[in-house]
């Protein structure tokens, strides 16, 4: 998939070592420690879940790069999940520090949204936010997803804030 600045690929193993970066640096994860990884055995085995979820569904995380560049930039996509007992699909995205304030992640996340709404029109999308993540909303807004807080409760690392599409 590309964008007008991005190009997003699915994952290979060569992208255990950028997964374990991205995933063990604690700005990234402040928001969400659960997710953080100590070790690259614990990226490899991130890499297999997002790997058997594409698998399954044909879809899933992206590894996301600019498009002149081979530099694993982040990761955004989508991982199918139950939510309040219905089938969801789950906007993720998680990227370098060293590119937040860019526009990326919202780019990503917009096209990742755009995409999702063409091939799952009547399939609800949400995006799990704390609500100190102030960076994180923008980039569930920015890619047209609105607040539904009759939908906030507790989450894995706190209380969520929730984000959707096309929830009836």
């Amino acid at each position: 998939m590309l964008t007008a600045r991005l190009s997003l690929r699915r994952p290979t193993q060569e992208d255990v070592g950028a997964i374990f970066a991205i995933h063990s640096d604690p700005q990234v994860c402040v928001h969400n420690p659960s997710d953080a990884l100590v070790t690259p055995a614990e990226a490899a085995k991130l890499f297999e879940r997002w790997n058997d979820h594409w698998n399954r569904f044909g879809f899933g995380y992206w590894v996301v790069r600019r498009r002149d560049s081979d530099r694993q930039l982040g990761f955004c996509g989508l991982k199918v999940m139950q939510f309040r007992e219905r089938r969801v699909l789950n906007l993720f995205y998680r990227f370098d520090p060293a590119t937040w304030g860019n526009g990326l992640a919202s780019e990503a996340a917009t096209a990742v949204v755009e995409s999702a709404t063409e091939q799952f029109p009547r399939c609800p999308l949400i995006a799990r936010v704390r609500p100190e993540n102030i960076a994180s909303q923008r980039v569930a807004v920015r890619a047209g997803l609105i607040r539904a807080e009759h939908l906030d409760g507790p989450g894995y690392d706190g209380f969520d804030w929730i984000f959707v599409s096309r929830w009836a």
